[in-house]
């Protein structure tokens, strides 16, 4: 917790500091656009000219002018680029080098713990809600890494390592228990194959949890832009777009998506297999079912129904609260055949 706090804090700084650069590149290219009205105005000089109307000292080199054309040209579309989104000026600032180096370490020890809590029981580390914690904040992390080979998304390390924290700390004071035996109904291949892919899906719907808050603050600030307000949240103008981050969490969604189906499916199939029925309408087995409702919804309302935008950003986080709730306040306080909480 001690190690994603710090990274917590540097990737603060990073956001701060690459929100703070953005006015340069916006007044660069009002510059650029300058430099290419003059230059503009020199061909029309250099035009009269060769009409007889001017001197030949007047007429600039059209060779140097050339040069200067295609410069200014190669600057203003970087310049173009950088005001577009903040996120592509990629560049690793020391800050953001530190927040990484320092989210890897705390990843490391993070799994050291699930390895050692492991190695304690004998088992899996995963048969109650403390594991269960571990491993899924374990799981957002590494989702996280793992996505950067896809796009870069390192302006969401603000928000894992922030609910990394802020979920370790609630297990650590609300969910602890000992190590314990596995219980006899949990002993079982399924629980290795089921519970995995539902923490690895829960790591990825987690990401688009994030992506949907940070483009619904995206369409705020360009709605404030659009009425002439400055908007109070400065490092929003360092994040990509509000159609680049529609796009990545619904794609991250997909495949979370996929991965709670086949959650759903293996527990069914251990279900048979420990209580001699596919499905019983068990609280869990409701809930499980209710999350995979609202998800498809949403990637169908989005796909066929034209829901772009914020009703997507919406449906989205609604998403992701069912999850919570289901692991948050039906394992502690509903009852049924899935009371594995331990607490």
């Amino acid at each position: 917790m001690a190690a994603y706090a710090i990274s917590f804090i540097f990737f603060a700084m990073d956001l701060a500091g690459r929100s703070a650069r953005i006015g340069a590149p916006r007044a660069a290219g009002s510059a650029v656009g300058a430099t290419k009205r003059t230059l503009v105005g020199a061909r029309a000089t250099a035009g009269t000219a060769s009409d007889g109307h001017a001197t030949g000292a007047d007429i600039p080199d059209p060779t140097a002018d050339a040069d200067a054309t295609t410069a200014t040209g190669r600057k203003l579309a970087s310049t173009r680029a950088t005001v577009e989104d903040g996120w592509r000026d990629t560049r690793a600032t020391p800050s953001l080098r530190i927040a990484m180096w320092i989210m890897g370490l705390g990843f490391a020890v993070h799994l050291a713990a699930a390895i050692l809590r492991g190695i304690a029981a004998g088992r899996v580390p995963w048969s109650n809600m403390y594991e269960f914690s571990m491993t899924f904040t374990l799981l957002i992390v590494l989702v996280f890494f793992a996505v950067q080979f896809w796009t870069d998304v390192r302006f969401l390390g603000t928000f894992i390592t922030g609910f990394a924290v802020l979920w370790l700390n609630l297990t650590t004071l609300g969910f602890y228990v000992d190590v314990v035996p596995l219980a006899p109904a949990l002993q079982s291949a399924w629980l290795v194959i089921h519970v995995f892919i539902a923490s690895l899906a829960t790591g990825c719907l987690a990401l688009g949890f994030g992506l949907s808050v940070f483009q619904l603050l995206q369409t705020r600030r360009a709605a404030n832009a659009r009425a002439g307000r400055v908007s109070k949240i400065r490092f929003l103008q360092a994040l990509p777009d509000t159609d680049r981050l529609e796009n990545l969490a619904y794609r991250i969604n997909v495949v979370g998506f996929i991965l709670w189906t086949f959650t759903l499916i293996c527990g069914a199939i251990w279900a048979e297999q420990a209580w001699g029925r596919y499905w019983g309408w068990d609280t869990k087995e409701v809930w499980t079912f209710i999350i995979w409702v609202v998800y498809a919804g949403y990637i169908h309302a989005r796909a066929t129904r034209g829901w772009r935008g914020t009703p997507s950003a919406w449906l989205s986080i609604v998403g992701f609260l069912t999850v919570l709730f289901n692991f948050g306040i039906v394992n502690v306080f509903f009852k049924g055949l899935h009371a594995y909480s331990g607490l």
